[in-house]
């Protein structure tokens, strides 16, 4: 889950003053002192205010750890879940003794097995057929007698009508492409008023195809109705991939055959007379489980490094959350995860080449892993699991943390929104109540500078009503005024 500019922790007022001060320019002696009032008044109004926008920049930054923290947490799932399919699966890779002619895929195969495939004696492809005669222009020419024909697709008819207007070859192409037929009509132009129609089926199998031109009732001789004429080829109609499996014919309408091995696809990619049958294995191929525990080594060690930022005096924003706490304790129980098997057998992590380094990290020793024998790739399996039992059973503690719909992680962070919605309502309140505060205060100071500076504006011309009846009584100004 990411933040917007509509989320409440992403936006906001958060470390910063919501209140700008205010300023007068006053017409007394005493406006600075009055501006001092002012501002220490909001100064001091704001303290709840600034405590809130600090609160919501730390439910911020708990959000942004629980973000980044989320993928490494789902990458140690995902590789679990590996694990557990390579295990159930006996991490069998599926080889064709001839690819060129035969390619195979696992999909999901449980036994080791050997499979033969000979006399392949067709390969599976579109009936494709053209008119059996060219026209000189594709919108003038006329295509049908009557503008009654038929499309057969296999046992299927479709009915086109042309009219005086589209009774040329444009107007078939577009009738066919209109029909519903599973096929598609286009427009050959091999010369100068050369034009042919193609007619080809949108899937692979032995299918008819003809397009017959019927004509009008009646119109033969005596009174009869004539035969209706195919205007395409009979060149190129469907065929299907026709071979032999283990000595049983097979026939299928496509070249990618997979329901006949359960676990199994194979493609024939080319037909061949030769006696030599194509193999097909299943074989357990170890080089994909110590793929898989290398990958899971690397991004479990990346998970620790993420956990340790968030730990410790000087951690993250997490420091001292839950979801911190679970992440650490669901990887010891991987690390310390202990299956007692038969002598030889695979017992924990440590027989598979894994071990904790000088830096508390993990590390993975192919060469241990490469000494295995068949017996212990086999054990190995057992130790692994699936992903509901044994070492991979430990997928659904870690996809419940950072599942991204329904995960621990996700859960918290949708309870830092609903908790930023209401800080950030209550900084709007709090916002308000300051500035209507300031806008009160400046008011009211802003009265007493005008009384003060009208007191002073007097005193002034008193002082000097003084000075002139002093001057006038005692020839000098009484400095005491």
């Amino acid at each position: 889950m990411s933040t917007s500019a509509t989320n409440p922790l992403s936006s906001g007022t958060s470390g910063s003053s919501a209140t700008a001060p205010q300023y007068f320019t006053g017409l007394s002696n005493y406006s600075s002192d009055f501006q001092s009032i002012i501002s220490r008044a909001v100064s001091i109004a704001q303290i709840p205010l600034q405590q809130l926008q600090a609160q919501q920049a730390t439910e911020l930054s708990k959000k942004q750890g629980l973000i980044t923290l989320n993928p490494f947490v789902n990458n140690v799932a995902t590789d679990l879940g590996a694990l557990g399919t390579l295990a159930a699966n006996q991490a069998l890779s599926a080889s064709s003794s001839d690819a060129a002619t035969v390619s195979v895929q696992s999909t999901g195969a449980t036994t080791p097995a050997t499979y033969s495939i000979a006399n392949i004696q067709s390969l599976a492809r579109a009936a494709s057929e053209t008119s059996t005669k060219s026209y000189s222009d594709s919108t003038s020419a006329q295509a049908s007698q009557a503008g009654n024909l038929s499309l057969v697709v296999g046992n299927k008819t479709y009915t086109l009508n042309l009219t005086s207007q589209t009774n040329n070859l444009a107007g078939l192409e577009a009738a066919i492409n209109q029909s519903g037929a599973p096929v598609t009509a286009s427009i050959l132009t091999t010369g100068t008023n050369v034009n042919y129609l193609s007619v080809t089926a949108n899937a692979t199998g032995a299918t008819t195809l003809q397009l017959l031109d019927n004509a009008p009732s009646g119109s033969g001789p005596g009174g009869t109705t004539p035969a209706p004429v195919n205007l395409l080829s009979s060149a190129n109609q469907g065929a299907n991939a026709q071979f032999d499996l283990n000595g049983v014919s097979i026939n299928r309408s496509t070249n990618t055959v997979n329901d006949v091995i359960p676990g199994l696809s194979f493609t024939l990619e080319s037909a061949t007379n030769s006696s030599t049958p194509v193999t097909l294995s299943l074989q357990t191929d170890p080089t994909q489980l110590s793929s898989a525990l290398n990958t899971f080594v690397t991004d479990y060690n990346s998970l620790v490094a993420q956990v340790a930022q968030q730990q410790g005096t000087s951690g993250g924003p997490l420091v001292g959350e839950t979801i911190i706490s679970q992440i650490s304790d669901d990887l010891r129980q991987l690390t310390t995860y202990y299956a007692p098997s038969s002598a030889g057998g695979v017992q924990s992590l440590s027989d598979l080449g894994i071990k904790f380094n000088t830096t508390g990290q993990l590390s993975f020793a192919q060469s241990t892993f490469s000494a295995l024998s068949s017996s212990q790739i086999t054990s190995a399996f057992k130790f692994l699991g699936s992903s509901t039992s044994g070492f991979a059973g430990f997928t659904h503690q870690f996809t419940q943390l950072g599942d991204p719909v329904s995960g621990l992680i996700l859960s918290e962070e949708n309870g830092l929104d609903a908790e930023g919605t209401q800080l950030s309502d209550q900084i709007s309140r709090k916002t308000a109540q300051v500035a209507a505060l300031q806008a009160r205060i400046t008011s009211q100071v802003q009265k007493a500078d005008a009384l003060v500076a009208q007191l002073q504006s007097e005193r002034s011309v008193l002082s000097a009503s003084i000075q002139s009846v002093d001057l006038a009584l005692y020839g000098q100004q009484n400095v005491s005024y």
